[in-house]
């Protein structure tokens, strides 16, 4: 994709979405927003060395995102995997919340959480 705009509140950033709401309530996923403008995610509740980990290290996917500024404290950030889901989610850095949509070929899902950026440096966002 050319010409996305990648925010620096998130690229480079390591962010942990913990939902609240939709189908994978209860779960943390880690999501690496590379500097090159791709994302990868996994489920950091899965223990490291267990069946659900592997498999999730195997079926690694790095596809580009979008992320974008819609005010001092909102940021949208979409990408759509290979293997046919999107996610499209609002995160707002003043009560880290998330708000949003996964989506297939066949069914969405309105999705509600939290976050926590963790990689270093970037607790601010601009």
């Amino acid at each position: 994709m050319n010409d996305v705009e990648r925010a620096d509140a998130i690229r480079g950033k390591t962010i942990r979405f913990t939902w609240t709401k939709g189908p994978t309530k209860g779960s943390t996923y880690e999501h690496v927003f590379h500097e090159d403008g791709t994302v990868e995610w996994r489920d950091s509740s899965a223990r490291k060395g267990s069946e659900t980990h592997q498999k999730g290290a195997a079926a690694a996917e790095r596809p580009e995102y979008a992320a974008l500024k819609v005010s001092d404290d909102v940021y949208v950030v979409s990408y759509l995997a290979a293997s046919g889901y999107t996610l499209t989610v609002a995160l707002n850095f003043r009560n880290r919340t998330i708000a949003g949509f996964a989506s297939s070929s066949k069914e969405w899902h309105p999705v509600e959480g939290k976050f926590e950026v963790a990689s270093p440096g970037a607790a601010t966002h601009g």
